[in-house]
């Protein structure tokens, strides 16, 4: 006798509803139900208000309320001259603007630093949307082509442009050269250090290793110095390299090892079953690191990433110890002018100089967070 076997049925799951995030109205009653969700909440969140206030408050005053708008001279910003307390003195910013934006270069050139701005940022930005047609252009354009355009334009010696020192350079200019020559150079390094430093080949695994621990462990101050006035004894007699150049190569070697380490965390956190993936679809080395495992860990590893290049962007300022004047080295050498030699002279600059770069370090944080929201594929329950 012989018994039917029971049949199973299966129930599918219900659909996961995509999670949408507030917006308007509603996103703000969300924040006020946490800050306000319980005496604890409430006391932290009152407490957090009281400190803001107090610092603000003097802050607010100081930039704006008490500041100085207009004037042509230092006698503008003194207190005895105007009568009432004295905030920033933004005239002394307004009449130094243009050594703070571009150094000494010559006046009459300065329109190649502007060419220089416009088409960066004309790059920049479609390469910033997701959505922007021509990915792939766009970036041989700002990655391959903007710095040997940039570079003619802003040294010269071609195409009819007159020839133009580093030494003039100066303020936001050498910034943004130091930052965009960091960051483009030393990621690319820093792949193949990671790399490196994962691979089986013991010379060069150990040879990686050496590299990034080296630069790890020197601090940047030593690598500029190491750079602007030990190299050139390495090289034979003839040669020369020019001294911002030198600064350049122990930027983007001593950022590389940090990135390094960075990119190598997010290698260690794929899977193995990407590699075996690969593997199975007949991908050698070279194809599965850079179609599936390098994409893979990048996105890993965006916090940490933008986190270097915002610190690369702020330690751009320790290159005046080796004279170049940076933007915040140009603000430091105006003090000195004593046409604008005021009490509040001094902390105007610093707070421009600090306006300046909290804009762009939240900028890059900002974006940063809405890249790794929109590329974050996990399904959150």
């Amino acid at each position: 006798m012989s018994s039917a076997a029971p049949e199973r049925s299966y129930v599918s799951p219900a659909p996961i509803a995509p999670r949408v995030r507030p917006r308007g109205a509603a996103r703000w009653r969300t924040v006020l139900s946490r800050l306000f969700a319980g005496p604890l909440n409430i006391v932290v969140t009152l407490l957090s208000a009281a400190v803001l206030a107090t610092l603000l408050w003097p802050t607010l005053r100081f930039l704006v309320w008490d500041a100085v708008w207009d004037g042509a001279s230092r006698v503008d910003c003194l207190e005895e001259a105007v009568g009432r307390p004295i905030g920033a003195c933004w005239p002394f910013i307004a009449a130094r603007f243009d050594q703070f934006m571009y150094g000494f270069y010559p006046e009459f050139q300065r329109w190649r630093v502007n060419t220089v701005y416009w088409a960066g940022l004309l790059l920049l930005i479609p390469l910033l949307i997701p959505s922007a047609p021509f990915k792939r252009l766009n970036a041989l354009g700002f990655f391959v082509v903007y710095p040997a355009f940039a570079y003619v334009m802003l040294v010269g010696g071609r195409f009819g442009l007159p020839f133009v020192e580093t030494r003039v350079w100066g303020g936001m200019l050498i910034t943004l050269v130091l930052t965009y020559v960091g960051i483009v150079a030393s990621l690319p390094l820093a792949i193949l250090l990671a790399l490196g430093r994962r691979s089986n080949l013991p010379i060069i695994s150990s040879m990686t290793i050496v590299f990034i621990e080296f630069w790890r462990g020197v601090p940047l101050i030593t690598v500029l110095f190491f750079a602007t006035y030990m190299l050139p004894f390495f090289l034979p007699g003839d040669w020369s390299i020019d001294a911002l150049v030198r600064v350049l190569i122990g930027v983007t070697l001593f950022s590389a090892a940090y990135l390094a380490e960075v990119i190598r965390g997010g290698l260690q956190a794929i899977p193995r079953g990407q590699f075996e993936g690969a593997a199975a679809l007949g991908l050698g080395y070279w194809k599965t690191m850079g179609l599936v495992v390098v994409p893979q860990a990048l996105k890993h590893v965006i916090p940490g990433l933008v986190n270097s290049f915002i610190a690369l962007f702020k330690d751009t300022t320790l290159v005046l110890i080796v004279s170049i004047f940076d933007l915040l080295g140009q603000i430091r050498s105006a003090f000195a002018d004593p046409n604008w030699a005021t009490p509040v002279t001094v902390l105007t600059g610093f707070a421009f100089a600090g306006i300046i770069y909290f804009v762009v370090s939240f900028a890059m944080s900002r974006y940063a967070l809405f890249m790794e929201r929109r590329l974050n594929t996990d399904i959150r329950l």
